[in-house]
């Protein structure tokens, strides 16, 4: 039998329970805790602290201080940090991996596939810190000579979300320490035991005192996230989460001009033209819509099918879907595990019913999984969607397919942009001239073309309209954590 409780760890001290400010695992100036809960069981798997202001300022305090001299380390020193820490990721990747699938719910597999991905944002950003370059410009004026140069931006603010809690961090916190920069870690109140045995590997790989921080919270977030947003020694925050939540941080910033990356919510097109091969389109649908149980930030909400693949791909889809096993993310085989908090449920039996009401079709699924003490919800495909429905509008976060007809190219192209977040697409031909077209008329920040999946740690991922802006990844995110200087010199004399 595998591993399956936190006692299972090979390495012990990969679990750990206090908050990091400042090279010391502390508990919360307060005395206050809450409590890790396995959304597979509701059982409590830990207890840490729920820091507050006055913690979150230390912490602050100590990257700032940590700065001083870690923004004059060579570019190689830093790459070599990274790349151990790179290293240890890939090391002890099955105590990663269960410490991430008991607290956040998805398939040891998947969770697996979150560490191998989340490390090679390290090693990425190592070779991207070798690369931060300047430039010699042009001059009309021949008195003169002007170069231009890098430099990191200060204290960063990384505050991460519970759906990818160690990806999310090491795609922020690596091109951060990648330019220079001291950081402060926030993860989701959720999911903090991951990013907490990051700091354990960090630190492992020798980055200085105070450069790594982490603050965790849950019910004193609002007082967290204003003491980052409003503290003039963070110079730079970059947050993954909800467009609500974004323009809250966007507001509590704009006092002090912070340089903000804000990757928000998606409302993900995924969209299936008549000469698409059916094989491709429904295994690229399930890996898009199914990862993570529907809750990704570029899952594919919005399930768009041309009119003359629309019954056939309903068809397939489901009987793939029946083949998928439910269950806790530890056992063997399961594909689709819980969604990670109550509400996530809530949220999608809201849109269930709302389907139901406006004429939607449920063919498989509908509701909670009868005997499962979890927050478990049967995969659900719905036929027949319209505009007028929550989906629609709204990401569901769970393992619900809404199938919608169009007619034409330009009506699911149409159909795809009504809305006001543009994060990631979907679309599935074997037209390469469709695939461009369409692919340049989306209002998305990325696009897949026969595939399910939009991300690598090579490419630039960030949205736009209400999705946010800045990029993460690819050889622009380590740009999110520099400013460019001028010098102009006069050699008339």
């Amino acid at each position: 039998m595998g591993a399956s409780s936190l006692s299972d760890l090979k390495r012990k001290d990969l679990l750990q329970t206090k908050g990091y400010i400042n090279a010391e695992w502390v508990d919360a100036k307060s005395g206050k805790t809450f409590n890790v809960v396995d959304p597979a069981t509701l059982d409590k798997i830990a207890t840490v602290p729920e820091m507050g202001a006055v913690d979150t300022a230390l912490a602050i305090e100590a990257a700032y201080e940590a700065f001083q001299a870690f923004k004059k380390t060579s570019a190689r020193e830093r790459a070599r940090m990274l790349r151990r820490w790179n290293d240890l990721c890939l090391l002890h990747i099955d105590d990663l991996a269960l410490i991430l699938t008991l607290e956040n719910g998805k398939t040891l597999a998947e969770a697996k596939g979150e560490v191998t991905y989340a490390a090679s944002f390290l090693e990425w950003f190592a070779g991207e810190a070798e690369r931060i370059h300047g430039e010699v410009v042009p001059v009309a004026n021949q008195n003169q000579r002007i170069l231009t140069f890098k430099q990191p931006l200060g204290v960063s603010a990384c505050l991460a979300p519970w759906n990818f809690p160690i990806a999310m961090i090491t795609r922020k916190v690596g091109a951060a320490l990648a330019a220079g920069c001291t950081t402060v870690w926030k993860p989701a109140g959720e999911t903090p035991l991951s990013c907490l045995a990051q700091a354990v590997l960090a630190q492992q790989a020798g980055f200085p005192k105070g450069v790594i921080n982490v603050i965790t919270t849950l019910d004193q977030v609002a007082e967290v996230g204003k003491e980052l947003c409003t503290n003039k020694l963070i110079k730079k925050l970059s947050f993954t989460g909800s467009t609500r939540v974004g323009k809250l941080l966007a507001q509590e910033c704009a006092g002090s001009l912070k340089k903000l990356s804000l990757e928000l919510g998606g409302n993900s097109p995924f969209i299936v033209f008549d000469d698409a091969k059916l094989e491709t389109a429904v295994e690229a649908c399930i890996l898009a819509k199914l990862r993570n149980s529907g809750q990704t930030c570029v899952t594919a909400n919005r399930i768009m099918v041309q009119q003359g693949i629309y019954d056939s791909f309903a068809e397939a889809l489901t009987k793939r879907i029946k083949e998928l096993k439910v269950g806790k993310g530890t056992e063997e085989g399961v594909f689709i595990g819980p969604l990670t908090h109550e509400r996530a449920v809530e949220k999608a039996m809201s849109h269930i019913n709302d389907a139901k009401k406006y004429g939607g079709q449920i063919i498989l699924g509908g509701g909670p999984i009868d005997g499962m003490k979890g927050y478990f919800l049967q995969p659900t495909i719905i036929k027949n969607m319209s505009k007028e429905m929550l989906t629609t509008r709204e990401e569901t976060f769970a393992p619900v397919v809404g199938l919608y007809k169009f007619k034409t190219e330009e009506e699911g192209i149409q159909m795809a942009n009504d809305c006001d977040v543009g994060l990631g697409a979907f679309i599935v031909t074997e037209s390469i001239s469709r695939s461009w077209r369409v692919t340049e008329a989306l209002e998305v920040g990325m696009v897949g073309v026969n595939l399910g999946l939009l991300s690598a740690c090579e490419s630039p991922f960030g949205g736009v309209k209400e999705s946010g802006y800045g990029r993460e990844g690819g050889r622009q995110g380590i740009e999110e954590y520099l400013t460019t200087k001028s010098m102009l010199i006069n050699i008339a004399n």
